[in-house]
């Protein structure tokens, strides 16, 4: 009985979190190329190299589902004469997404490029369009699935079953744009918003050879906007508030909250961040408050370290703990503090 409500579990989740809904990161600026291309090549140095692992409901499944990712992205110049203030970024990303029990894999790789247009002389301002292509490849394993005409009355399920089953592996490409505007204001603070269009040849994601409208992949729209606002002359404390939508299909998530920024040390090579906000979401049940978030952040000279909780507020109030863990590790290369404006967490 225990197995066969994991079983239920794991496919409600691959129908909500595989198919109607993308993998997403709690610390979302941590995996830029992840929640908007156009941010490939915004940051605080000359390169960039990120992981993400998030791990989820691991109090209610024996292996949890768990979403991994890893990128790289650079930013160089712009060889043009007349536009030597402007700068090119280029990355790639790779995504793993596992949901247990059924061993549903979602794998993807994907390439970004974008342009980052000054809109001053002083390069306080930029405007930045971003594109990217990916191959996904999405996977099943029969094997470990249990149907009803298996049962053998007794014992259990030994018998074959008669369902007819596709093919458990598929593979499409996919496609995203975006947009990013990013202005410094003051010394040291800042303002961040970005608009992204995913999918939005909205793929045939169907393991049977279909092409209904239902099986196709739903194009989901994302908004991010956050600002750096220091508390303090010298910016040891800043205020950091954060915001972020996307709607896909039915669907519908917001992030909002705020992380505060303590620097540490003589020379301020060193930080120490705290961060908490809440994710309502709105689904075929109504709207209602998912999860609250509480993070902690490290960063040490060029390395960048992030941890999150997610608390799931319904299943707590049923004396469970259900939620999600993640970890960021982020390291810039040619870091250069005063350049470039880009949030982390």
């Amino acid at each position: 009985m225990k197995k066969l409500l994991l079983l239920i579990v794991c496919l409600v989740c691959l129908v909500q979190h595989g198919f109607s809904q993308d993998k997403h990161f709690t610390q979302f600026y941590a995996a830029p190329m992840t929640l908007n291309p156009a941010l490939t090549g915004v940051m605080e140095g000359k390169y960039r190299v990120g992981m993400n692992y998030r791990d989820q409901w691991r109090r209610v499944l024996d292996n949890p589902i768990k979403t991994f990712a890893v990128g790289a992205d650079l930013r160089f110049d712009s060889p043009a004469r007349t536009a030597r203030q402007d700068a090119i970024g280029l990355g790639i990303n790779f995504v793993n997404d596992k949901v247990p029990v059924i061993d549903f894999n979602t794998t993807q790789v994907a390439i970004a490029l974008a342009y980052h247009k000054a809109l001053d002389v002083n390069e306080r301002q930029f405007l930045s369009l971003g594109l990217q292509a990916g191959l996904t490849q999405r996977s099943v394993n029969y094997a470990s699935l249990n149907f009803h005409d298996q049962f053998d009355g007794s014992t259990g399920y030994t018998f074959g079953t008669g369902e007819n089953l596709p093919g458990n592996n598929i593979s499409y490409t996919d496609y995203n744009v975006g947009l990013n505007y990013t202005a410094k204001i003051g010394k040291y603070g800042g303002v961040y918003a970005g608009l992204a269009l995913h999918h939005f040849l909205q793929p045939n994601i169907s393991f049977y050879e279909t092409k209904n409208e239902g099986d196709k992949l739903y194009r989901k729209l994302s908004g991010q906007f956050s600002a750096n606002i220091p508390l303090q002359r010298n910016n040891r404390v800043s205020f950091l508030p954060r915001f972020l939508f996307a709607a896909q299909g039915p669907h519908l998530e917001i992030n909002t909250g705020a992380n505060l920024r303590f620097v540490m040390g003589k020379y301020g090579t060193s930080a120490l961040v705290f961060g908490s906000w809440v994710r309502p979401v709105k689904n075929n049940d109504g709207m209602g408050i998912d999860a609250v978030v509480a993070l902690l952040g490290f960063e040490i000279s060029n390395v960048v370290f992030g941890f999150s909780y997610d608390l799931n507020l319904e299943a707590l109030s049923a004396n469970q703990r259900q939620g999600a863990f993640e970890l960021s590790v982020t390291y810039l290369g040619n870091y250069e503090n005063e350049e470039i404006l880009c949030p982390k967490f």
